[in-house]
């Protein structure tokens, strides 16, 4: 029988794992690890390139809109896979009967966002499809950056290590929910937004400060435990976590419990995981806490030589869980 695509397959998790694998890496002769920016290198000149695209529903969310996301999430991948963020495009699908003054609000956010990253919006393309076809808006967004000496292999986990600490750069699942309280018209006593930002600047202190740092993943769709999970399959070792560790802010960790999500598997837009020795930890953490978008950093763990490969969390009521790649979607339309 015909398969067919499912939302659970743009979830970030298992299921688009094996999309990936098994319909385009093979045929576009990709091979793993694969990694958020493909590292290229022509007559000794090194880059990181990218590409992204954004249907986020609604298009306007407390904190941003799909405009800042689309630029913040491109800058992210290349800044986790150790490159300079410096050239942008841009292409727009666009619905007709499209607000012409909303199309001029997000564009306005894409270049302020760009201008204060630092980089350029250099190229791109529009096309308008008949009403009822696009939802709105859908923002496809391709980055190129320069590849730091030395960091070739960090999206890759090539220099991970048994003892290595596992940090991440702040509390987890904002987006996710600011998303979808704007979808469903939620009030929250205490104000969610979206943590959408771009971390090159911040991630730019981090690899000037230590020469240690083995491993970076901004943590978008699947969350925190996704990429937990993929760390263990690159690197074929185990982790484990301290729940009591893993910041997460009050109003999102009510929400999750009231509707049952895992603020572990939920989106972010805005943090990074980043592995680094067991010796250089304090002093990371100490650059994280000094900028604004890192001062709720945290050490959560570590990397263990476990050959089951596993990613083991230490509860906070004493016992442990082990946590997996989830098969479906928490919440779809999030990115």
């Amino acid at each position: 029988m015909d398969k067919f695509i499912t939302l659970n397959h743009g979830s970030g998790g298992k299921l688009t794992g094996e999309l990936i694998r098994d319909v385009f890496a093979g045929r576009f002769g990709l091979s793993d690890p694969l990694t958020d920016s493909a590292i290229l290198e022509k007559s000794g000149f090194k880059m990181a390139f990218t590409t992204d695209s954004y249907v986020v529903d609604p298009l306007f969310f407390p904190g941003g809109n799909i405009g800042k996301l689309a630029v913040c999430g491109t800058i992210n991948d290349l800044s986790v896979s150790g490159a300079l963020p410096v050239y942008l495009s841009a292409a727009f699908i666009i619905e007709e009967g499209f607000l012409l003054n909303d199309l001029i609000r997000i564009a306005d956010s894409m270049a302020e966002e760009a201008k204060t990253a630092g980089v350029r919006i250099v190229t791109g393309d529009t096309k308008v499809v008949e009403k009822g076809k696009c939802d709105g808006l859908y923002i496809t967004t391709s980055g190129f950056g320069y590849l730091r000496t030395g960091y070739e292999q960090i999206s890759s986990a090539q220099n991970v290590r048994e003892g290595d600490r596992l940090l991440i750069s702040g509390p987890v699942g904002n987006h996710s929910v600011a998303v979808m309280g704007a979808r469903k018209k939620l009030s929250f006593s205490t104000p969610v937004e979206s943590d959408v930002a771009s971390l090159n600047h911040l991630i730019g202190k981090v690899l000037d400060r230590s020469r240690e740092i083995h491993f970076m993943r901004d943590l978008t769709r699947g969350g925190l435990a996704t990429v937990l999970n993929e760390l263990c399959k690159m690197t074929g070792m185990g982790i484990e976590i301290n729940e009591s560790c893993v910041p997460v802010e009050e109003p999102v960790k009510g929400l999750c419990e009231i509707l049952g999500f895992d603020p572990l598997y939920l989106a972010n837009e805005g943090k990074a995981l980043i592995v680094t020795g067991e010796k250089d930890y304090e002093e990371v953490l100490e650059v994280l806490k000094s900028d604004i978008l890192g001062k709720q950093a945290s050490v959560i763990g570590k990397v263990k030589d476990d050959r089951k490969q596993m990613v083991v969390m230490n509860t906070s009521i004493g016992g442990k869980r082990i946590l997996d790649l989830h098969s479906g979607m928490q919440l779809p339309r999030i990115c």
